[in-house]
């Protein structure tokens, strides 16, 4: 098949040039790759953002929540001072005050419960 070639092109052409009708491989390849990419940079952005919550998890239960508050909103407005926040919150253990509260509070009840019989 003996193909029309225009007289004013080059012999050398690049590689990646295509012939009218052929798929274009170099473009192909770039949105191959751009994908790969977003997949990977977006994988990593989502692990980051995770970040604090992994660190917290270990926490009380309101601390926690606390955390996972921060992070969401440092997520969906992409104000960085919530992500440090909670990263902050993560690092450093608040103590528990409401253990030793429901204690005092579970003893009190037993010793009137006592005297009423």
């Amino acid at each position: 098949m003996n193909e029309l070639k225009n007289v004013r092109m080059p012999e050398n052409l690049p590689s990646f040039f295509t012939a009218p009708g052929e798929t274009d491989r170099l473009f192909v390849i770039v949105v191959i790759l751009l994908i790969l990419a977003l997949l990977v940079f977006g994988n990593l952005y989502f692990k980051l953002h995770a970040l604090p919550e992994k660190m917290a998890h270990g926490v009380n239960s309101i601390q926690f929540q606390l955390v996972g508050i921060l992070a969401l909103l440092a997520l969906f407005t992409h104000i960085n001072l919530f992500w440090v926040l909670a990263l902050i919150l993560a690092v450093v253990r608040i103590p528990d005050f409401i253990s030793p509260l429901n204690a005092i509070a579970r003893a009190v009840e037993r010793l009137t419960d006592r005297s009423d019989k």
